[in-house]
């Protein structure tokens, strides 16, 4: 069975199809839910796939991917668990929710991987956790990795480490684009356009990013390369660490790891 249904078609439901459809999979292959008729329409529209409702788009789907709030979740599997194939896959994309929520409420020995996506998925450039439940294989996680990498970079992790991941990756992108925001308005308070602030600014986040990425260095020694004796850099981190920078970052971490946790339990 190559079919595969998409359960939810906000945005990360759409940069999923997408990046398949991008990666070559045939639209054929690809069927989605969604329960909103305008939305329905705008994904047959932009992206070419079929629409169904629920059970139908799961009947003879071999990898059922549930895209949907987690709020939303308990009422959709009880639609799932009635027309899920034999031995199909079900990944979710739902933060905070444990692979034996889904294993509970699923046909017994039903395979399921959890993921922590984020939201640069929308532009191909996703970082994605993923983590076997009790009846997943290493040959579930190959398929799920091959699913995933059309939209951005996996990385395999216990699900004990999920609410980790969900509070660096998951929300990480919030926090960048908090400081992107602060160094755009302070610029534009020394005296710089906006545009040309903004333009500053990003184009320093993605080539700090590429540094850190292609050449390996720890983020310390990257600083401090940055960093002369006496200078405006150092200048600039000396208020920054006065600030406790650090501090309230590993604070803002935690605090959404606490709450990632808080979303499993309830």
């Amino acid at each position: 069975m190559t079919r595969i249904a998409v359960l939810g078609g906000g945005r990360i439901g759409e940069a999923l199809l997408g990046g398949l459809l991008a990666a070559g999979r045939d639209a054929g292959d690809l069927v989605v839910a969604e329960r909103s008729p305008a939305r329905t329409q705008e994904l047959t529209a932009s992206l070419g796939v079929a629409t169904a409702p629920v059970d139908e788009a799961v009947r003879g789907a071999g990898t059922v991917v549930v895209a949907v709030k987690p709020q939303d979740v308990v009422t959709l599997l009880g639609e799932v668990a009635g027309a899920l194939e034999p031995g199909a896959l079900v990944v979710s994309l739902c933060a905070g929710l444990p692979t034996s929520l889904f294993e509970g409420a699923l046909p017994e020995g039903t395979p399921v991987v959890r993921v922590m996506p984020n939201t640069p998925m929308l532009l191909g450039a996703a970082m994605c956790a993923i983590s076997p439940g009790a009846h997943a294989t290493p040959a579930h996680l190959d398929e799920t990795e091959t699913l995933l990498s059309t939209v951005g970079a996996v990385l395999r992790l216990d699900e004990a480490k999920q609410d980790a991941a969900t509070a660096l990756s998951g929300s990480g992108p919030a926090y960048f684009f908090l400081v992107a925001e602060a160094m755009i308005e302070v610029g534009v308070r020394l005296g710089l356009t906006r545009p040309d602030a903004t333009e500053l600014t990003v184009q320093t986040a993605l080539g700090a990013a590429r540094m850190l990425r292609e050449t390996g260095e720890h983020p310390a020694v990257l600083r401090e390369n940055v960093t002369s004796p006496a200078g405006t850099t150092a200048a600039a981190l000396r208020e920054l660490e006065r600030h406790g920078l650090r501090a309230a970052l590993a604070d803002a971490v935690t605090a959404a790891y606490d709450r990632s946790v808080a979303l499993g339990r309830d």
